[in-house]
């Protein structure tokens, strides 16, 4: 008896656990009203190729103006920064693609406004004026590339600098005004993390983390951000893995992000895209939460951030009806904890309201 008292007291606390957790879990709805369309004076958007929200909840999207020609004659091109406000309503749009660069890739803004625009086809990063009518500053070179196809004349950066190759993600450290680069979006790249003083000039930067075992798997940083506790999270892309680093670069620990394929594998490539491509953080002070684009599940997984648990996701997989995704390439977390999903294929941004 006592030994069936004792499991039963196992199992129902195990349910309550279970029960707990499900019940905090976030909970989301697709907004379908969210961005008001049509957008600008019948903007076409291209790629997203990637976005950040600021602290007003204005949403800004990064337009590669990848578009089909035949579709300008229904449609104007959309200017390659559009700031969207928190009801999807165009407020402006900006930028000189030919200044901005190749491939936009990320973006952060600055509690003044201003915001930072990472183009991974460049070996630059720039920070513009809030309404983007001035360049405030640029880090790295320009002319380096060939924005047809983002080659680079020369070889990777071995050298401590502050001049990038292939930059992929920036975030900044609110304390001290430092920045943070993910430096390496494609193989052959400078595969670094990168930090800068507010001025630009190179403080800092270590590689992803390897070890015997995994020291073959192409160490391609494809984005970076600083959680409120100090700690500094980069999407280790082809090893679908996220790790974590101290803010000296000091490694903390890998968090795994696997993915079962519905269909079989033979006779196809699978798993090549990555299970780690990008990430974001809930709002709370702790971000207990993170979201991560899988893109080889093609779902939105979420993670406790504490112990690296995936313990839901959310997302129809691939497609192009409404809440199914296409190459999905940027996410966002607002205020409210609503979570934003920019598609590089799919040439679109959708809105997941929180509803729990």
């Amino acid at each position: 008896m006592k030994v069936i008292r004792l499991l039963l007291i196992a199992l129902l606390s195990s349910l309550y656990i279970s029960t707990q957790i499900s019940a905090q879990t976030p909970q989301f709805e697709l907004d379908l009203e969210w961005p008001q369309i049509p957008m600008g004076e019948n903007w076409l958007t291209g790629g997203i190729g990637g976005m950040c929200i600021d602290s007003r909840d204005h949403v800004f999207l990064l337009n590669r103006q990848n578009v089909v020609e035949a579709d300008l004659d229904g449609s104007t091109l959309a200017p390659p920064i559009i700031e969207l406000d928190p009801d999807g309503a165009v407020v402006r749009g900006w930028g000189d693609p030919h200044q901005l660069g190749a491939r936009l890739h990320d973006c952060h803004v600055e509690t003044d406004g201003s915001i930072w625009i990472v183009p991974a086809g460049t070996g630059y990063i720039q920070k513009y004026s809030a309404d983007g009518s001035e360049l405030i500053r640029q880090i790295g070179e320009t002319g380096k590339f060939d924005s047809s196809d983002g080659s680079r004349e020369g070889q990777p950066l071995n050298s401590a600098s502050a001049q990038f190759f292939l930059p992929a993600a920036v975030d900044v450290d609110k304390s001290n005004g430092d920045i943070y680069v993910a430096d390496g979006e494609l193989p052959g790249g400078n595969a670094r993390i990168a930090v800068l003083n507010k001025e630009g000039e190179f403080l800092r930067q270590w590689p992803l983390f390897r070890t015997a075992s995994d020291r073959d798997i192409t160490p391609l940083p494809h984005c970076l951000r600083l959680s409120n506790d100090g700690l500094v999270y980069v999407c280790d892309r082809q090893a679908d893995r996220i790790q974590v680093f101290d803010q000296a670069g000091n490694f903390v620990k890998n968090i795994f992000v696997s993915f079962t394929p519905l269909s079989p594998t033979d006779g196809r490539t699978s798993g090549n895209r990555g299970s780690a491509v990008v990430l974001a953080f809930s709002p709370d002070a702790e971000q207990r939460f993170m979201y991560v684009i899988n893109q080889n599940s093609v779902m939105i997984d979420v993670l406790d951030r504490d112990n690296g648990r995936v313990i839901s996701r959310f997302g129809n997989g691939p497609g192009r009806y409404r809440g199914q995704f296409t190459l999905p390439h940027g996410i966002g977390v607002d205020s409210r904890g609503n979570v934003y999903i920019a598609e590089q294929e799919g040439r679109r941004i959708q809105k997941y309201s929180l509803i729990r």
